[in-house]
C-alpha cells in the first residue's frame, strides 16, 4: 500500500483524492468564489471612492496592493475551478496536472511597507488578509492532493502583520 493512502475493504484509497471530493473542499471552493466576488464588488465600487480619497503615496500603494490581490485571487480561483472540474469528472487528474502549470500557487506576503499598508482602507486590508489565509489553505490542499507522500510544510504566519501588531501593542502600552 502506498504512503498517503488508506486501505478500505482491501482497496487502496488515496487520501488526496478523498480530500479533493470532501465537504472541506466544497467549503473552500464556496469561500474562494465568494471572496473573488466580494473583492470585485469592492474594487469596482466603494474601493474606487476610497482610492480617490487617498494622498498620492498611499494611492500608489493602493493600486499596487489591489493588483497583487486581484492576481492572487485569479490564481486561487483557477486552482479551485480546475479541482472542481476534476471532482465533477470534466477533467482527469492528469489533465488537470497538465493545466496546473499555468496556475502559480506560492506563498505571497504583503510587499508594501507596513506604514503604506496601514494607510490603506480597512476593507482592502481585510480582503488582503482573507486572501492570504485562503492562499495558505489552498496551498495545503494542493500539497495533500498532488503530493500525498510528501509531508506538508508548516506555513509561516504573516510576519509583517504580526510585527505590526507587536509594534501597535508596544506603543499603546
Amino acid at each position: 500500500m502506498r504512503q498517503g493512502s488508506v486501505e478500505v475493504q482491501g482497496v487502496a484509497v488515496s487520501f488526496g483524492e478523498k480530500l479533493a471530493r470532501s465537504e472541506a473542499f466544497k467549503g473552500l471552493f464556496r469561500e474562494g468564489m465568494a471572496l473573488v466576488e466580494a473583492t470585485a464588488s469592492y474594487l469596482d465600487g466603494p474601493g474606487r471612492d476610497d482610492a480617490k480619497r487617498l494622498p498620492r503615496g498611499p494611492a500608489l500603494a493602493y493600486a499596487a496592493e489591489s493588483m497583487r490581490l486581484t492576481t492572487r485571487l485569479m490564481q486561487l480561483a483557477s486552482w479551485l475551478l480546475l479541482q472542481r472540474a476534476v471532482n465533477e469528472g470534466e477533467l482527469t487528474q492528469a489533465e488537470a496536472a497538465a493545466e496546473k502549470h499555468r496556475v502559480r500557487l506560492s506563498e505571497q506576503d504583503i510587499v508594501s511597507r507596513p506604514e503604506a499598508l496601514e494607510a490603506q482602507p480597512a476593507r482592502l486590508r481585510e480582503l488582503i488578509d482573507t486572501s492570504l489565509r485562503l492562499q495558505t489553505q489552498i496551498i495545503r490542499f494542493d500539497q495533500l492532493i498532488n503530493n500525498p507522500d510528501r509531508p506538508v510544510e508548516p506555513t509561516p504566519q504573516f510576519v509583517v502583520r504580526d510585527q505590526l501588531n507587536q509594534l501597535r501593542a508596544a506603543f499603546e502600552a
